[in-house]
């Protein structure tokens, strides 16, 4: 491990040293006027390639910083009505002024060219024009074209590898966060550019004081007020008959700005998680989240392909939100955000699992039959105050889940009907101001989490869960004797379970300035506590003589545990920002108490623990257009209610669960660090990056699963007993526009190692794992009549157990997945496109191979900016994805069916608001 770190910190240090030149100085006329706005180039001599460049200010002062090899360069000054100079220069910091003659020209003809890619300071823009192809319609169809930008399939936008922070709309915050809908709806021929703000801080009086690693998109529309939006309508033939809605209508102005989005379909397209939070913004704007259920109880579930979902998935979806923005004061520097949005989803799934014994005499036969209903509503009020002199922002969201699942589970010993009922609710609020005081800031934060979440769990008959139980023993030296549970016939099985959470965290900092550093004392106190409730209800009847059923009305089957963490906290905040160096840091104290409470269940435990979590950030910009940064940190972890409840739990109809009560606590102490070499350079429309990271987590305890003595389940116990977990991790990816041939092409690689303390069967072992990945994007807009997207990933992963008698390495896990969508133009205004997605996997005796492929045609009534799409899906029909897997802790193969949707055809009318 210390070789690792002494090689990554060389490597770092060798990229920001080498060769890295000034070249500064001042730029006049004949007559010792300054000249502004000059441009001031460094190339290597005999290449038409820039190193780095600058651009002079008003008073004609320029400054170049360098990275060449070569012993000379060559130095480029060029101004507007001046001769340019030429003049090669040795590869030394050094000081140069320059005279410019005066140069008349004639134009005769001028030409208007906007750039596609332009920088200016930390921010790029981008000329959506030179990437789209004629089918695009949206922004989302543009931007995974730009280099540099990546858009995961969830939403999320990468830029240089690392999610925004923020993503604006004319330099305005509307969605906070939840940004999909715009970028999935927006018309691109509303936009006028699109920026990148790079190492940006959003809150404006900490900017050139608090730096920032993140970047921020900002998109710019062609109108000062805009009324756009997208809609779509579709039917289709399918079984059963299929539907498509989208109707986003939006509004853009220099006051407000609204979005209301309106989604329904049943043809297998996610769309209800456009609202989710994407970007998080800055911790000194308060916490942000996605509300979410503390789901415990769960029905038995069929599986899922590995395929993407709009293959498999069987839905019926309704999805509505609205976001508005105004401003509340004259100087515009108050703003008023209301967020709603509102989730009507079921979901369908099914399976046949057949798992084949070694013996080749014994075969289970399952099937999983589900129906998933998801009801929740959101709703967000936001008050921001983000200027020079003040910032304010207060957040109030209130969530209600009204979720339920079913399951029609069938089993070689019977049919059982499952269902659970989960219904949640919950409240945030967060509070963060910073208020100026003479020459410093003060910053005050607050927030306020309160939960609660109930789930009732019920299978009937209580009969199909055929649970094996230890029968009470007469001696102690008696061999163990199991029966199975015998339910009362026509009886149900009842898991109730409730948790109330309350999360408070407050803190206060005084923030001071000097000579660009900036200091940042803060104390703080989190506070967290859990309540859990459970009990069982079910009717057991004995079976012959001396066969004892479990008492179900005993308090092991039940809870009432309290779970409390207070942490009061005290930090230092250290902050340096400059031209080309950015620091940060944030010493922490933390003094964490925890206490955990169930008296009936012997659960007494608690731990006072003083931790120093420290971390930092560095970054270096160099040579206009390069780089590099490390990070590091040190965190800790003690667990939670889920590792100390000692009341068993039906969790699944798989049997119950607990926890021993004299499990002490988790303490898990992560150590990592990271460097990173980023490039972007928009003069030759080429971006990469290059990060490497290594960790080591140490924990206490070490998980040894036994049979509970009493009762014959599963007892979760943990040894005290010192194990870690080293990985390391190495990504680089490179993308590279040819505007000749209107390509944007873009490689990707990771390589990742874990190597892990486990143990089985009072065995210790290691864990050694290796995956690796390699992935391609293409597009390609060159001809007239023909555009290609094409994207390919290859992965590999393979393990090896270390200290087994049955260890050894297994066999590695291959998978290739591309996408290539193609669409000819064979005429103006018609468009024909084929999708292709293959999905290949191998465990090394097998491979499987899925094709699917789709066809459409899309005719385009330009007068209006209608288009007419007509779509035929999974063109071969395939129905059925199969999988095989070997189970070597059992010494079977299981062989997997799951349903997958059925070629379907659908006429959509696709239209933008105006």
């Amino acid at each position: 491990m210390k070789r690792k770190i002494y090689l990554f910190l060389m490597v770092f240090f060798s990229v920001i040293t080498f060769a890295q030149k000034t070249v500064s100085g001042k730029i006049t006329d004949e007559d010792g006027v300054a000249i502004p706005s000059a441009s001031v180039t460094i190339e290597e001599p005999g290449k038409d390639a820039i190193l780095a460049y600058g651009i002079t200010n008003s008073k004609g002062e320029y400054k170049v910083t360098f990275t060449s090899s070569e012993s000379n360069v060559d130095l480029k000054v060029k101004a507007f009505n001046q001769k340019p100079i030429t003049k090669q220069i040795s590869n030394n910091d050094q000081t140069l002024a320059f005279k410019l003659q005066s140069e008349a020209t004639e134009i005769k003809e001028v030409q208007l060219k906007t750039k596609m890619i332009t920088s200016r300071g930390d921010t790029i823009s981008y000329d959506l024009k030179a990437f789209d192809n004629k089918n695009d319609r949206t922004l989302a169809d543009i931007m995974k074209k730009i280099p540099g930008i990546e858009v995961n399939a969830d939403g999320t936008i990468l830029y240089q590898g690392n999610a925004i922070n923020k993503f604006y709309v004319e330099g305005k915050d509307l969605m906070e966060g939840g940004y999909g809908t715009i970028t999935n709806s927006l018309p691109k021929d509303a936009i006028s550019k699109l920026e990148v703000l790079e190492n940006h801080q959003p809150v404006k009086m900490l900017q050139g004081k608090i730096p920032s690693d993140a970047a921020a998109i900002n998109i710019k529309l062609k109108k000062s007020v805009t009324m756009t939006g997208r809609g779509e309508v579709g039917s289709g033939f399918g079984d059963p008959w299929l539907w498509n809605v989208k109707l986003t209508p939006m509004f853009f102005s220099k006051k407000q700005q609204w979005v209301v989005n309106y989604k329904t379909n049943n043809m297998g397209e996610q769309v209800e998680n456009e609202g989710n939070i994407l970007a998080f913004g800055s911790s000194w704007e308060g916490r942000r989240g996605n509300a979410s259920q503390n789901n415990w109880l769960g029905v038995e579930n069929a599986n899922t392909p590995n395929l993407p979902v709009k293959r498999y998935l069987f839905n019926n979806v309704h999805y509505l939100s609205a976001n508005y923005l105004t401003n509340i004061d004259s100087k515009k520097e108050w703003e008023l955000k209301a967020n709603a949005n509102y989730t009507n989803n079921s979901v369908e799934r099914e399976d046949n699992v057949e798992t084949i014994y070694s013996n080749g005499l014994n075969t289970v036969t399952t099937s999983t039959k589900n129906n998933f209903y998801t009801d929740k509503l959101k709703g967000e009020l936001i008050f921001t105050k983000n200027a020079k002199k003040g910032f304010f922002k207060n957040t109030t969201t209130f969530s209600q889940f009204w979720n339920a699942d079913r399951a029609l589970a069938y089993r070689n010993n019977g049919v059982g009907n499952q269902s659970t009922e989960s219904p949640t609710s919950s409240f945030q609020n967060s509070l963060s101001t910073i208020i100026p005081w003479k020459e410093k800031m003060v910053n005050l934060k607050s927030y306020i989490n309160y939960q609660d979440d109930r789930q009732i769990l019920e299978v009937s008959p209580a009969s199909y869960m055929q649970f094996p139980y230890l029968q009470p023993k007469v001696n102690q030296t008696d061999p163990d004797v199991y029966g199975i549970i015998n339910f009362v016939p026509g009886t149900n099985a009842i898991q109730n379970f409730r948790l109330k959470t309350l999360d408070t965290s407050h803190s206060a900092n005084i923030s001071f300035t000097t000579k660009g550093w900036t200091f940042t004392p803060q104390i703080g106190i989190d506070f967290s506590t859990d309540k859990l409730n459970t009990n069982f209800d079910g009717l057991t009847i004995p079976t012959g003589s001396g066969n004892v059923q479990p008492d179900f009305s005993s308090s092991i089957y039940e809870n009432n545990l309290t779970f409390t963490e207070t942490v009061p906290s005290a930090s230092v905040g250290i902050n340096y920002k400059s031209d080309a160096w950015s620091v940060f840091a944030n010493v922490p104290l933390n003094l964490n108490n925890i206490n955990a409470k169930d008296d009936l269940r012997r659960v007494s435990k608690s731990l006072n623990k003083t931790t120093f979590t420290p971390n930092a950030f560095i970054q270096y910009s160099f040579a206009s257009f390069f780089k590099a940064s490390l990070n590091g940190n040190i965190s800790n972890n003690f667990g939670d209610i889920q590792t100390a409840y000692a009341g068993y739990m039906l969790l699944s109809p798989s049997g119950f669960n607990v926890m021993d009560p004299n499990n002490p606590i988790p303490e898990i102490n992560t150590k990592s660090a990271g460097s990173r070499l980023e490039y972007r350079n928009p003069l030759n429309n080429l971006f990469f990056n290059v990060n490497y990271r290594i960790s080591d987590t140490k924990r206490n305890l070490l998980s040894s699963p036994i049979l509970d003595p009493n009762t014959g389940f599963t007892l979760i116990q943990y040894r005290n007993q010192d194990n870690t977990s080293t990985s390391n991790s190495f990504s680089g990816e490179i993308g590279k526009y040819f505007p000749n041939f209107k390509s944007n092409l873009s490689l990707n690689y990771r390589n990742s190692d874990t190597v892990s303390d486990a143990f089985f069967n009072n065995a210790q072992y290691e864990s050694l794992n290796n995956t690796q990945s390699y992935g391609l994007k293409f597009n390609n807009t060159y001809f007239s009549w023909m555009s290609i997207d094409y994207n390919v990933s290859i992965s590999r992963s393979t393990q090896e157990n270390r200290g087994l008698p049955q260890g050894g390495k297994l066999a590695p896990n291959k998978g290739f997945n591309h996408n290539l969508a193609a669409f000819i133009y064979p005429l103006e205004n018609h468009s024909i496109g084929f999708n292709w997605d293959q999905v290949n996997s191998s465990d090394g005796t097998r491979k499987f191979d899925n094709a699917f492929f789709d066809l459409s045609y899309q005719f385009a009534w330009s007068a209006k900016k209608i288009d007419f799409e007509l779509k035929w899906m999974n063109i071969a029909n395939r129905r059925v994805f199969e999988t095989y897997d070997i189970i070597a802790s059992q010494n079977a193969v299981r062989y997997t069916r799951i349903q997958l949707r059925p070629s379907q055809v659908m006429l959509t009318v696709k239209f933008n608001f105006k």
